[in-house]
């Protein structure tokens, strides 16, 4: 994808997602760029319909997850997205995601970096990103270009709380 239609995409996107959070999002992508990377957003608001499409193929392991929210008259809310790297969409290096994970934290976010690894591989990740070794050999958890704020559920999320 060419940069404008990158910059195009990700302004589209970042426009369905709850302000504050998208906001955060913002900074996200700013960070990562400054890195001269292109992160692409490649889902934030997800139907209802392609959630479930989402978790039957196991790439969700929610029927209703943070990508689902909506507000007032269905207006859309999400509080996830899914960050690619534009130059390997679907393919993204370690060092891709480590900056990912890092930028994502700098703003109080979370990714899925660590989603279902052990305390050790974690760990690794934790002293990646605290070293600032963009080039270690880490094994990252299932879903590394997820990006979601913390300190609410997406139960919570759907009876109408939002993040500051």
């Amino acid at each position: 994808m060419n940069e404008q239609q990158r910059r195009a995409r990700n302004d589209q996107r970042v426009s369905e997602l709850w302000p504050a959070f998208g906001a955060k999002i913002k900074a996200v992508i700013a960070e990562l760029e400054s890195l001269g990377l292109r992160p692409r957003i490649q889902d934030g608001y997800r139907s209802p319909a392609d959630q479930l499409i989402a978790f039957q193929t196991g790439h969700s392991k929610l029927k209703y997850g943070f990508h689902n929210v909506t507000g007032a008259g269905g207006k859309k809310e999400s509080l996830a997205v899914d960050m690619l790297d534009d130059d390997h969409p679907a393919q993204e290096k370690s060092e891709y995601l480590l900056r990912l994970a890092a930028a994502a934290e700098s703003q109080g976010l979370v990714s899925g970096i660590r989603w279902g690894l052990p305390a050790n591989l974690s760990n690794a990740i934790d002293a990646a990103i605290a070293n600032k070794d963009w080039k270690a050999n880490v094994k990252v958890g299932w879903d590394p270009s997820h990006v979601q704020p913390t300190g609410i559920t997406p139960q919570q999320a759907k009876a109408g709380k939002r993040p500051t």
